[in-house]
């Protein structure tokens, strides 16, 4: 039943405050930014093997 609360008011914030939406999304941007980086980055390959560290050895193993 909350979902057709949530659709009548997101059209209404569609219809009647656009300007104040559109005003609002370079913000949102920026933001949205640095939560990504954060959350969605990946480990791009680092291993975090505190045993590799300790051996001086940072390559990984075949």
């Amino acid at each position: 039943m909350w979902w057709l609360f949530a659709a009548m008011a997101l059209f209404y914030l569609l219809a009647e405050h656009r300007a104040h939406l559109f005003g609002v999304l370079p913000y949102l941007l920026v933001l949205a930014c640095p939560l990504m980086h954060r959350f969605m980055h990946g480990h791009h390959g680092h291993r975090h093997d505190h045993v590799a560290e300790d051996k001086g050895d940072h390559h990984e193993q075949p």
